[in-house]
């Protein structure tokens, strides 16, 4: 009788994957692709998209440190952005960002109840308006002007509507 030959061996993870170490009772993230079993910790130094993506968390810290002050630069938006880079891409960075003496605050507040610091809603309740006159007077085309404005008047509304 002929011998069958052995079907190849399955790979034992996906590609660019290890398998992830978890305790039993934690969840897998689900932003991540777990159907069963959590294959889906990337490789360090294999992930693509890491780069960019810390390159956008610094560039965003930075906009935030300036925002801090810098009272016409936002500082949370920034901030969220950078949080979100960073938890994609370093969990060092994460880790440094949310210890940071100033803006770890800021970012803990968010988390926790969705809140906007009182200083930084007088400094939007301030330079939104400003920088619309700053358009107005410039001589930007009505339209422009006008575009400009409804978009900055929701955004002050949004901001004023965050808890303090």
């Amino acid at each position: 009788m002929r011998e069958r030959k052995a079907a190849p061996a399955k790979p034992t993870h996906k590609e660019g994957m290890t398998r992830a170490t978890l305790h039993p009772h934690d969840a897998c993230p689900s932003d991540l692709c777990c159907h069963g079993e959590c294959w889906c910790v990337p490789r360090e130094g294999r992930r693509p998209g890491v780069l960019p993506l810390r390159l956008l968390g610094l560039a965003a810290t930075g906009l935030a440190l300036a925002g801090v002050v810098l009272p016409l630069l936002p500082t949370t938006p920034f901030l969220l952005v950078a949080a979100w880079a960073f938890a994609r891409s370093s969990p060092r960075l994460d880790g440094w960002l949310r210890a940071h003496r100033r803006l770890g605050p800021v970012l803990a507040d968010w988390e926790a109840r969705r809140a906007i610091p009182r200083y930084a809603k007088a400094a939007a309740g301030v330079s939104l308006p400003a920088g619309w006159l700053a358009l107005w007077s410039a001589g930007v085309p009505m339209a422009v002007a006008a575009a400009s404005g409804a978009v900055m008047l929701v955004a002050g509304l949004w901001i004023l509507s965050r808890p303090s």
